[in-house]
């Protein structure tokens, strides 16, 4: 029972991976700093989806329902738990290029739309910041 529970939690978390890496540049627009973990989780979830390789959790989960007495499965999470809910048939490499590819569009569109974004607002003089008090050495 433990180890189902594990697996279970493991696509819950791959499953909020996933949204991350496809959405998570619109965190960008809210806090600039979110780039710095979104960029690599992006660039991973892209190489994995472009290079045609599995996700370390998949198999990870497949070790974990083992554990619990389940079956394995065959393929990768887009293939088993994603491309039932988007596609009816079996994941091809050209779909998955494709996902790739939307990935890869989104957060290109995103961060670009944050760049400008930040470039066209002029910081108004006489506007305090959280460090226009701060002097060094008092």
């Amino acid at each position: 029972m433990p180890y189902r529970l594990l697996a279970d939690a493991v696509v819950v978390v791959h499953l909020a991976f996933v949204v991350f890496v496809v959405c998570g540049g619109l965190l960008v627009l809210w806090r600039r700093s979110m780039a710095l973990v979104h960029l690599p989780a992006a660039v991973w979830g892209v190489f994995i989806e472009f290079s045609g390789r599995i996700c370390p959790l998949t198999p990870l989960e497949n070790h974990l329902r083992g554990l619990a007495g389940d079956a394995a499965y065959q393929g990768d999470f887009v293939e088993r738990y994603l491309m039932p809910v988007l596609y009816p048939t079996d994941l091809r490499r050209n779909v998955q290029v494709a996902l790739g590819l939307f990935a890869l569009a989104v957060n290109a569109a995103v961060y670009v739309y944050a760049w400008r974004r930040s470039r066209r607002r002029p910081v108004r003089p006489g506007l305090k910041t959280r460090f226009s008090s701060w002097r060094p050495g008092l």
